[in-house]
């Protein structure tokens, strides 16, 4: 294996790289997770624009804004939003902040960059495979923003596309082509997503070096291991969903429609069933929170036992706990979909499955919170996300118990306490865990340079202030019944009440996007002229750390250290208690072999 990796390593230094095999077509990973970070950083600033567009319209709904003109053209003419643009943008953002911000931002940034790199291979299993990946994954990208302007409007379904208004293109406005590029691009995501799930799942099982068996793998990589095998197993579900919804709209069949009457006309479609879509749709929609929170999960743990300067506590539980998860989020779908008129003993097993996975993410919760607890904490930017993580993952999840309940959901089912759950668990959690790595791994993406810490934290108060002050009040407007996805609700008296505290959110929304803009100067500015970091900033003993700050391609310039303990070594005193392992050094990387003075402990 040596002789071949130091023959790939000379086959390397004969070809002259040019920009685009460098820049574009690389197939090095560590180039793949930038380049999905960049696109995914692209995408967040669209769907974030667009958040903020409907903000203005729910919090100020007769008024008018000369940036509707603007952004949105014949749609927002005198400066009056067209209801039919609103339900396109909410789409639009629904899709793009789950599928181009967070799973790209999460898996395929941090998968691509820490996989090979903690595992200790030379690279991905099949480099060209990924760079594919990627390319599907940018074109999928493209396809959707160019249906923005598409001349009837992009889809305008809401992000899960329920049939009819997804399947007949006469629907509405947005059902025609914007519909039907829509679908294209999911198609190509879930290619992209298949592609790179099984290069992250062969990589971690055949390419760990000498001595890294799975119980000494970082939690990271069980957590973007786990989120492969759930992407491989539900991603094409909705790629048939996705299929027969093509061929409702364009073939004739009648896989989702039946009885429709439209502008007084009686359509041919019998015998088909919208329900038997949102089935194949919530059968990924579902396991997709998990493929977007786990990675979170992976990378909060691994900076949190980091920066407290502990082992993580209880490992054994937390790989167990996301196995756990892995499995019951596939069987979870149905708390969807509660109210369709689906069996209520199908309710109760779908109550019961869904409470079930509430005990492994309670665990990981406890675990984390145990191994902050009297650790020697280090407050950097890194650190702080990965505490609001938990903070939000707490939050948020609570009102999860509410809404998987069969019993409480029908009370509050489509009301903006959902909005206000699902957007805390996992949109914000999910943030907040980017966050966190991109802050604790920027020196290896860009070559040894530091984000700057001071504005680090002005980042991370603003958003953390900001998004509780979005999402907290949005439970309370939902219990009081307020319904979500509507363009106004000023028809309705008994929620007149409530229009105050839509502004209260939107004037939060606004500050916290404009706390983003810290972020992204912090971000570009550093990236050329960020300040230089040793090998091992953060003190840390996972293998990435060991390899050459000067991106090469294969990692390490000679051999692939071996691995010779587990990855949480940190403050481990020897045999007599007297003094660290290595003496006056509070941490033993992975690759330096048992002491004279250590046991080794057994996790």
């Amino acid at each position: 294996m040596s002789e071949h990796a130091n023959n790939h390593d000379d086959h390397g230094h004969h070809h002259k790289e040019t920009f685009v095999t460098k820049y574009i077509f690389s197939q090095d990973h560590k180039m793949i997770s930038k380049q999905y970070l960049i696109t995914g950083l692209f995408m967040g600033i669209i769907g974030i624009a667009m958040s903020l567009l409907f903000r203005l319209q729910l919090a100020w709904p007769d008024h008018q804004f000369t940036i509707y003109e603007i952004f949105l053209g014949k749609w927002g003419e005198n400066g009056v939003m067209d209801p039919n643009v609103y339900l396109s943008l909410v789409t639009i953002h629904g899709t793009i902040m789950v599928f181009f911000v967070l799973t790209a931002g999460l898996s395929g940034t941090f998968s691509n960059l820490l996989i090979p790199l903690q595992v200790g291979a030379r690279d991905m299993a099949s480099g060209f495979l990924n760079m594919i990946s990627y390319w599907l994954f940018f074109l999928s990208s493209v396809i959707m923003v160019l249906s923005l302007f598409v001349e009837a409007g992009p889809a305008a379904a809401g992000w899960t596309i329920y049939p009819p208004l997804s399947a007949l293109p006469q629907a509405m406005p947005g059902s025609g082509a914007g519909m039907t590029l829509w679908l294209v691009s999911m198609a190509i995501f879930i290619a992209s997503s298949l592609l790179g799930s099984l290069n992250y799942i062969v990589t971690v099982l055949n390419l760990r070096t000498k001595g890294m068996s799975m119980t000494r793998l970082p939690l990271t990589i069980w957590c973007f291991f786990l989120t492969a095998i759930i992407g491989v197993v539900s991603f094409p579900v909705l790629l048939s969903a996705a299929l027969m919804l093509i061929m409702d709209r364009s073939f004739g069949t009648s896989f989702f429609l039946s009885d429709i009457y439209i502008a007084g006309e009686v359509l041919h479609n019998q015998g088909g069933s919208p329900v038997l879509f949102e089935h194949l749709f919530w059968f990924l929609g579902h396991p997709e929170v998990y493929i977007v929170i786990l990675p979170a999960m992976g990378l909060v743990s691994e900076v949190m036992a980091t920066n407290a300067r502990k082992p993580i506590f209880g490992y054994r539980a937390m790989v167990v706990s996301v196995l756990a998860i892995a499995f019951l989020s596939t069987i979870v779908w149905g708390h969807h979909m509660f109210i369709t008129g689906m069996n209520p003993f199908l309710g109760s097993v779908f109550t019961f499955t869904t409470l079930l996975i509430a005990i492994p993410s309670a665990v990981k919760a406890f675990n984390w919170i145990t191994t902050l607890w009297k650790g020697n904490l280090k407050m950097n930017p890194a650190m702080l996300f990965s505490i609001g993580f938990v903070s939000t993952f707490i939050s948020g999840g609570l009102t999860g118990i509410i809404l998987g309940d069969s019993a409480l959901d029908i009370n509050v089912h489509d009301t903006m306490f959902v909005v206000a759950h699902f957007h805390l668990v996992m949109g914000i959690s999910a943030l907040y865990g980017f966050f966190a790595g991109v802050y604790h791994w920027f020196p290896i993406m860009f070559e040894g340079r530091l984000l700057n810490k001071k504005l680090g934290y002005i980042h991370f108060w603003i958003t953390a202030i900001g998004a509780y002050g979005v999402f907290f009040p949005m439970h309370f407007i939902g219990m009081a019944g307020l319904p979500r996805r509507y363009y106004t609700n000023t028809n309705f008296p008994y929620f007149d009440d409530l229009l105050e505290v839509n502004v209260v959110i939107s004037v939060f929304a606004f500050i916290t996007a404009a706390g983003q803009l810290f972020f992204l100067y912090n971000f570009i500015h550093s990236m050329f002229y960020g300040k230089m970091a040793g090998k091992n900033p953060w003190d840390s003993t996972t293998l990435e750390w060991t390899a050459e700050v000067k991106h090469i391609h294969g990692n390490w310039n000679g051999p692939i250290p071996e691995v010779h303990r587990w990855s949480y070594d940190y403050s481990k005193l020897n045999k007599d208690n007297s003094d660290y392992v290595l003496p006056g050094q509070d941490y033993i990387p992975q690759h330096i072999p048992l002491q004279d003075n250590e046991d080794e402990l057994k996790h």
